[in-house]
């Protein structure tokens, strides 16, 4: 039996230069200019505040384009080569225009095995588009996503961000039915969803006017570990305190001795025997002693 994986970016995951209108009319200048002020002004670098501008350009646009790479490097004293750098390293800044609804599939191991896969190609299947494409009524983007550290909820689906816990094929089909309706469902961990322009200005740290600080409880599956650990009286060591007793004897006794007595040496070095150490043609007719 052999197994086939595919490394790499899905053909149906485009990498479009940036592109798109190369500069904003002198009003939208403006009013950028002011909330730019205000994001730079949280900074003691001003060039730190690069990630938080790249959002507000993409929330008025609703993806990165020159005009808003433009205006980034001219309010942070940059080249437009330094902003697009950062730009095309994060996934969360779109190259493409992107609709009122980022809808991502997780597919990294987790949820794939528990039906991410599944879910995706059902999705592409009812809305007619593939992965990275977009409904023709600009309602809803469709794109899978790498981890989003949901794994104990899994397979999961974000909308602009916001989780979705528990998907399956048909909740995930119920779930963007109602995203192309207007019945806005409520995400598993905040009670609003917003637009994803409305999101990225948010990301942008400005306030929106339905948006709400309603980060919801820590679910029950996030704390099961720390739970089972509470309940068997378990803790972290103290990696501050003084070495534990090792008068009782016991099996691990001389196993922590020794990783005592090595501690501070080095490594040893790589060695081209160590493959056959131990399983030689003297213990092995199989074997050989090259490497």
């Amino acid at each position: 039996m052999s197994i086939f994986l595919e490394l790499g970016q899905r053909p149906d995951e485009p990498g479009p230069p940036i592109h798109g209108p190369a500069g904003y009319p002198a009003d939208v200048t403006a009013r950028l200019r002011d909330d730019a002020a205000v994001i730079i002004a949280r900074y003691p670098d001003s060039r730190s505040a690069l990630l938080p501008l790249l959002h507000l350009v993409q929330a008025e646009d609703g993806y990165l384009t020159p005009a808003g790479i433009a205006f980034c490097a001219e309010q942070l004293d940059l080249t437009a080569a330094e902003v697009t750098a950062v730009a095309t390293f994060y996934s969360m800044y779109r190259r493409t225009p992107t609709g009122d609804y980022l809808v991502g599939v997780c597919t990294n191991t987790l949820c794939a095995v528990m039906g991410g896969d599944a879910i995706l190609e059902t999705l592409e299947d009812h809305l007619g588009i593939g992965a990275g494409q977009s409904t023709p009524d600009g309602r809803i983007t469709l794109e899978h996503v790498e981890c989003n550290a949901a794994c104990d909820y899994a397979p999961v689906v974000m909308v602009n961000w916001e989780f979705f816990d528990n998907q399956t094929p048909s909740s995930a089909r119920d779930l963007v039915d109602a995203l192309r309706e207007g019945d806005l469902p409520t995400p598993s961990r905040s009670a609003t969803l917003c637009t994803f322009r409305e999101t990225a200005r948010i990301l942008a740290g400005l306030p929106h006017s339905d948006s709400t600080d309603d980060a919801g409880a820590v679910g029950p599956a996030t704390l099961a570990g720390l739970l089972i650990a509470r309940e068997r009286g378990m803790s972290a060591p103290d990696t501050d305190g003084p070495p534990s007793d090792s008068t009782a004897d016991g099996p691990g006794d001389e196993h922590a001795e020794a990783a005592e007595a090595v501690k501070d040496q080095p490594a040893p070095a790589p060695s081209a025997d160590v493959p056959a150490r131990g399983h030689t043609a003297e213990t092995d007719p199989t074997a050989t002693d090259t490497p």
